[in-house]
This record gives structure tokens, C-alpha cells and sequence, in this order.
């Protein structure tokens, strides 16, 4: 089993902010997304390119994830920020505005003719197009490593009323979910708009995990603690799991295909559960660890 990468926070930082790019540097984030799309006004989107191609080169993002979202290939920009990111060593790019598979082969094959064929790329899942064809994107991988929710987008598309409960979305984050986990991929839960709201953003970081995304994208760096401490492992769940994951495998070593733990059934599938939980545990620490250097 591949060792899990944590995607507890996924912190969006707008393309044509040197200082936030800079400041991206010391945040406990898992995942860096350098914005060039939404966050950027049209009038600095060249700007920004630059900008976040110096910040890609300088590097000193530690162990943190550092991804790109690029202008759809329809814009004005979305070429030429291809061009350029395929040239740089970013550790993944982020595509809006999917819509169905042709569309992101034909991306992709733009990409890779760039010389972008060494990028994992991550998809926006927010458009209603995309959420019906998102088995084909997913199908993708393992070019397509992430799928990433749009979910203010989505909304507004779909005419949704504010919500705390997100009812209009779960019928789409949960046929999203599905397609990812099909295909082996992770997936995360769209932003919360309100950061100064931290019960908001910690209720629904806590809908997300239920729902079983990986982790959630972030407006601001105040959000990044809720996120990471919601999607997380604990070392009480880390410990839980290596508990577990003893039992089955001394039950293993005596022949048997059932443990009992506490009074409960444990199972080869537990078993996985509970080495995914490990690694992920260890994953984090070691992340936190770096990014207090």
C-alpha cells in the first residue's frame, strides 16, 4: 500500500498576492493552491502568472502541496498559463470549469504536448455538466490524482437557497465521492465562504468527514487548525487503530481470518482501515513537524 499523502487543507492563495504567496511559506496547510483563475482580476492575470511561476521556482514550500489552478482553456489567459505551468515543477494542476471527459482528455493532451506530462492534474467538480459526467473524469485516472468540489459555483448553478445543511449538494458531493473512490482517488469538500463563522466552518468540515471527503478547501488561513484537526487522525485514533491492527495480525499469525477485539469483529477490511489510519497519522505529524521548521 502507497503511502497516503494528508490533503487535511486545501488553502487557496490568490495568484497576484507576492505577500500571501510568501506567507503560504509558514502555514500549516497541507495543500498550497496558487489561484490564477477566480481570485485574480482580469487585469492581473498575466501578473499573476508571473508571479506564481517565480514563487513555484523559489520553492521553500516544505512539505506542503503545491498546486496551480489555472484559467479554463475558453479564456483569454487559460493558454498561456498552460504553456507556463507546464514548464514549471509544481506538484500538480488544477483545471476549472470541467465539463465532461472529451473536454478534459483534450486538456490534458494540450498539457502533455506542452511538455506538462510529469503534472498529476486535479479537476473542479462544479459545474452541473461535470457532476453528471463525473464518472468519465474520474475514469481518467490515474492521470486525474484529485477531485476538488466546487461547491459556490455548483450552487449557485443549481439555484440553491443558503443552506447550512447543504441539502440541495449532497445528492452531487455524494455521486462525486462515489466516482473518486471507484477510481482510487481522494476528494475534497468545496470552501466555506465565512471565515469569520469558525462553529459554521466546524460543522460542516464535520459534515464533509461524515460524508467521507479527505479534507476541505480553505479561503483563509484562520481556516487551516478546523481543517486539519476535523480530517485528521488523532494519536487517540492513530493508537485505536494500531490496537486493532495488532489484534488482527496476531490472530493472522495463528491461522485465523477473524480477531476479536473488545468485543467486536475484527476483519481483514478493518485491518486496511486501520494501516491507512497509521500512515495517514504519521503523514500529518511529519508534515506539522516540517512546516514549524
Amino acid at each position: 500500500m502507497s503511502t497516503p499523502r494528508p490533503r487535511r487543507s486545501a488553502l487557496y492563495m490568490p495568484g497576484a498576492n507576492e505577500r500571501a504567496l510568501a506567507k503560504a511559506r509558514t502555514l500549516a496547510a497541507d495543500v498550497i493552491i496558487m489561484d490564477l483563475e477566480d481570485a485574480v482580476a482580469p487585469e492581473a492575470k498575466a501578473q499573476a502568472r508571473d508571479r506564481v511561476a517565480q514563487a513555484v521556482v523559489a520553492g521553500g514550500y516544505g512539505s506542503r502541496e503545491v498546486v496551480v489552478r489555472i484559467n479554463g482553456l475558453d479564456t483569454p489567459w487559460g493558454a498561456d498559463d498552460l504553456h507556463a505551468l507546464a514548464r514549471l515543477r509544481a506538484d500538480a494542476v488544477l483545471l476549472p470549469k470541467v465539463a465532461d471527459g472529451p473536454q478534459l482528455r483534450e486538456t490534458i493532451r494540450r498539457l502533455d504536448q506542452a511538455g506538462g506530462g510529469h503534472l498529476p492534474v486535479w479537476v473542479m467538480a462544479e459545474l452541473p455538466e461535470a457532476v453528471l459526467a463525473i464518472e468519465a473524469i474520474a475514469a481518467l485516472a490515474p492521470r486525474v490524482a484529485v477531485i476538488v468540489m466546487g461547491t459556490a459555483d455548483l450552487g449557485k448553478a443549481l439555484r440553491l437557497p443558503a443552506d447550512p445543511a447543504r441539502t440541495g449538494l449532497l445528492g452531487a458531493l455524494g455521486q462525486c465521492l462515489l466516482a473518486a473512490r471507484a477510481r482510487g482517488l481522494d476528494i475534497l469538500d468545496g470552501i466555506f465562504a465565512d471565515f469569520r463563522d469558525e462553529a459554521g466552518l466546524r460543522a460542516e468540515c464535520r459534515q464533509g468527514k461524515a460524508l467521507g471527503f479527505d479534507g476541505k478547501t480553505l479561503i483563509h488561513p484562520d481556516q487551516i487548525a478546523a481543517a486539519n484537526g476535523i480530517f485528521g487522525v488523532s494519536a487517540e485514533q492513530a493508537a485505536a487503530a494500531g490496537r486493532l491492527l495488532a489484534a488482527w495480525e496476531s490472530a493472522a499469525a495463528r491461522g485465523q481470518g477473524i480477531a476479536v477485539l473488545d468485543g467486536r469483529m475484527v476483519e481483514r477490511l478493518h485491518a486496511e482501515e486501520a494501516r491507512r489510519l497509521i500512515a495517514l497519522h504519521r503523514a500529518g505529524s511529519v508534515a506539522h513537524d516540517r512546516q514549524d521548521d
